[in-house]
């Protein structure tokens, strides 16, 4: 093995040759053996418009020739930076929202629980500084991304973290009332919420909830910061999940499908009123940013993975795909292995593992995702022992079918050599 230390991964125990991507092509990637595997996880639910985009390619290509990149602190900036800008705030679930610019996921995450922080400083609040994050929650992995984990694992033997943070069910608006009025709303800045939890376990919230919990928001004076790393770009059927679920954020936190991975990028969208105090009052330099916030480039390919998803009208795709999602994989819940299947929400779903067959053998989850690589799907296992299916919005029925069939057949030899 070389010297690459992998994410997420015991490297004591990661084999001495590891599996090399190669290539890639619609919903399909390629080892570089050549093998052929149906990509369920759009890598890590992000190449949403699929692989091989020469548009993408093109525009970044076109723009390194004439400038790669350049600083945009201060007053500088990039035609292709401005113009993405002013693209997202057009989409945004409210209108006039403002647009901060990260390298990715957990940047934005940390720059949301920074821009919360000083917005209530100078608005004449500066005791709200307690953070609410969700039971199942991901959020990224940097400090403040680990501060706000509701999955236990991901902030465990970790000192260095936020200590300012509530933990509430995920789902119930009851539940969060409680916790936040008995510790004392006034002290409380924002609850990080994902309309639909991913990496958690694929939880799709009951009917109402984020309404609710929008309503309780604004009754105590808490923002609601959507993070939208998953759902945004054409994952739930809609710009974003805000849009079709009618949350109404006061920030969106997104990045992955803003490019489909092709570059990497995020970025916090503000709604106005929250941006007000920083571009209309007395605020002052907001002292944060980063070498890459409004890199060229990356902005180039995202308004080029934008034009594809609009060209190809893939929100609407993906609203008919989340039926589709459904009727394929509904078949597996009646697998020995598997206790429930989670999906009807967009083109994302989790085909959940007993539980108590994960007790009895902790293993399990990952034969799971082993036998699967080896009948041509690339998948993993979430949080709670679910398999994680969420590919390219590019798929078809046929590619579900073809998907579920290869998992019966990996759920049949773990079941069989288990």
């Amino acid at each position: 093995m070389g010297a690459f230390w992998h994410p997420f991964a015991d490297m004591a125990s990661v084999p001495t040759a590891e599996l090399v991507i190669d290539r890639g092509d619609g919903y399909h990637v390629y080892d570089a053996a050549g093998k052929e595997y149906i990509d369920a996880t759009a890598s890590l639910w992000y190449c949403n418009v699929g692989y091989g985009r020469s548009s993408i390619v093109e525009a970044a290509m076109k723009q390194m020739r004439r400038l790669p990149a350049y600083s945009t602190f201060g007053d500088l900036a990039n035609a292709p930076v401005l113009e993405l800008a002013d693209r997202l705030a057009s989409i945004a679930p409210l209108p006039g929202s403002k647009v901060f610019f990260t390298s990715g996921g957990s940047d934005s995450i940390d720059t949301a629980t920074k821009l919360v922080e000083r917005y209530f400083a100078v608005t004449g609040q500066p005791d709200r500084r307690t953070l609410v994050v969700r039971h199942h929650a991901y959020h990224g992995m940097h400090i403040a991304g680990t501060s706000l984990a509701g999955i236990p694992a991901n902030n465990a033997g970790q000192s260095l973290v936020l200590k300012d943070v509530l933990q509430v069910p995920w789902d119930s608006v009851d539940g969060f009332i409680d916790t936040v009025d008995d510790y004392g709303a006034e002290r409380v800045a924002a609850i990080f919420c994902e309309p639909i939890i991913g990496a958690g376990g694929v939880f799709t919230p009951p009917d109402g909830y984020l309404k609710d919990l929008r309503q309780a928001c604004s009754e105590r004076g808490i923002l609601l910061v959507a993070d939208e790393v998953v759902t945004g770009f054409g994952r739930v059927g809609d710009w974003f999940a805000s849009t079709r679920f009618s949350l109404e954020p006061d920030l969106v936190v997104c990045a992955k499908g803003i490019t489909s991975g092709y570059l990497p990028l995020g970025a916090v969208i503000v709604a106005p009123e929250i941006a007000a105090p920083f571009w209309e009052g007395d605020a002052g330099m907001w002292r944060h940013g980063y070498t890459y916030s409004g890199h060229a480039t990356v902005a180039a390919a995202a308004l080029a993975n934008l034009d594809i998803m609009e060209d190809e009208q893939l929100n609407s795709k993906a609203l008919k795909l989340e039926t589709d999602v459904a009727e394929a994989l509904d078949p597996l819940a009646a697998h020995e292995l598997v206790s429930e299947v989670r999906s009807g929400t967009g083109v994302l779903a989790a085909v959940q593992l007993d539980p108590h067959r994960i007790k009895q053998n902790p293993a399990l989850p990952s034969q799971v995702v082993s036998a699967a690589r080896g009948h041509g799907v690339m998948t993993r296992s979430l949080a709670t022992g679910a398999i994680h299916v969420s590919p390219p919005l590019v798929i078809d029925r046929a590619g579900l079918d073809e998907l579920r069939t290869r998992l019966e057949k990996a759920l049949q030899e773990a079941a069989r050599d288990g």
